[in-house]
């Protein structure tokens, strides 16, 4: 086990903890300086450092692993250092100063999620965000995942709470909190999980021909449903990403920090030989999709590009009456779409749960089954693999 200790004389803290000697193959005890007068600081750092260790020890210590020790440890030594200030902290100044960590180690979109949320959180209690942390109770953030379910709908709610729950979380860790408030806060059943369908073959092709002369949104579309794969991920593929000797796309998805490596399909390699070639490995794939300042604006154009193909109705921008206090309804489709028809199609042509979810990347069979949609005739040529046991 990792400890910390001072030496007479020495301002710093020392971490104590055993790595594996690469030249005897044995296990040895070693002593090193954190570089910090600060305890807390220390503790966090030598916690990173036996983390490594033990995994350099297991064989299972790669780069992306290294990076990502890396990226947790520093953001644990930036928090304990602001908590370490903060003997006491209001609800507000809390959210802040945890939200501030998470700009360390998540991307930039998931970040400005999770100030978003811890915002609304801090407006939602009004003058009760500028009490003390320790008098934060279940029955606000109860209130508050109501209110988010009422505005917005029930997934957002429940993501909400999620976050609450590590932000709040973080605080019992940092010794700010005795119990974590949020943990004590049910989620919401959902009512909605099956509200985004799978596209039909048909209607894919209806997409592809009502985009056009739009090259690059042809492109897009094929690279959804040949990989599966999120927007804000294909947006930003390099042709770096692209191997054509092995036939193999490779990327890291931004939301999950997966590395994904998949094999290119002749549609999407047929494609790829159509576009000028680029000198550059760096060049993005779809370079107006790639300059785009949200994923929300791609996600406007496809709906565009839906609207063409006669498969939704135009936006109108008259008001509803219903006021921004509603929830907002989920579209039935959109560029997500395409995943679950990725997810579909696989599972109709007998491909198993467990190669569908290493595919697209899903981390449990309950999150695959919600992006499966198999029609009658799907099910019924899988029955019919049945033996007949009538027959004698």
């Amino acid at each position: 086990m990792p400890s910390i200790h001072r030496q007479p004389g020495k301002p710093n803290w020392f971490c104590a903890y055993t790595i594996r000697d690469p030249e005897s193959g044995e296990n040895k005890r070693v002593f090193r300086s954190t570089k910090t007068p600060h305890k807390k600081q220390a503790l966090e750092i030598c916690r990173a450092w036996h983390k490594a260790a033990l995994k350099a020890r297991n064989g299972k210590l790669s780069a992306d692993a290294a990076r990502e020790i890396i990226a947790q440890g520093v953001a644990d030594v930036f928090l304990a250092f602001n908590a370490e200030t903060l003997s006491s902290a209001t609800v507000r100044q809390w959210c802040k100063t945890w939200a501030e960590t998470k700009s360390i180690e998540t991307e930039p979109s998931t970040h400005a999620r999770y100030v978003r949320i811890t915002e609304r959180f801090a407006d939602f209690l009004g003058s009760k965000a500028e009490r003390d942390l320790s008098t934060l109770q279940a029955l606000d953030i109860t209130r508050f995942r109501d209110s988010e379910a009422k505005k917005r709908s029930r997934a957002t709610a429940n993501l909400s709470l999620k976050v609450l729950r590590v932000c709040f979380g973080e605080a019992v860790r940092q010794d700010l909190l005795e119990v974590n408030p949020a943990a004590r806060v049910k989620m919401l059943k959902s009512k909605d999980k099956s509200a985004r369908r799978a596209f039909t073959v048909a209607e894919i092709k209806r997409i592809l021909k009502a985009c056009g002369d739009d090259e690059e949104w042809r492109g897009l579309v094929l690279f959804g449903l040949y990989l599966g794969q999120r927007l804000s991920d294909l947006a930003k593929l390099t042709w770096r990403a692209v191997n054509l000797d092995t036939g193999e796309v490779s990327f890291i998805t931004r939301k999950t920090g997966r590395r994904m490596v998949l094999p290119l399909m002749q549609p999407l390699a047929d494609y790829l030989a159509s576009l000028p070639v680029d000198d550059d490995p760096d060049a993005f794939i779809f370079p107006r999709a790639a300059n785009a300042n949200h994923t929300g604006t791609l996600s406007n154009r496809f709906r565009d590009i839906l609207v063409c193909a006669g498969l939704v109705e135009a936006r109108s921008h008259k008001g509803t009456g219903k006021g921004r206090s509603h929830a907002r309804q989920t579209s039935e489709i959109s560029f997500h779409s395409l995943r679950h028809s990725a997810v579909t199609l696989l599972k109709a042509h007998r491909v198993n749960d467990a190669m569908a979810r290493e595919i697209v990347g899903h981390e449990s069979a309950a999150v695959s089954r919600q992006y499966t949609h198999l029609s009658t005739d799907d099910l019924r040529m899988a029955m019919q693999r049945l033996p007949d046991v009538t027959n004698a």
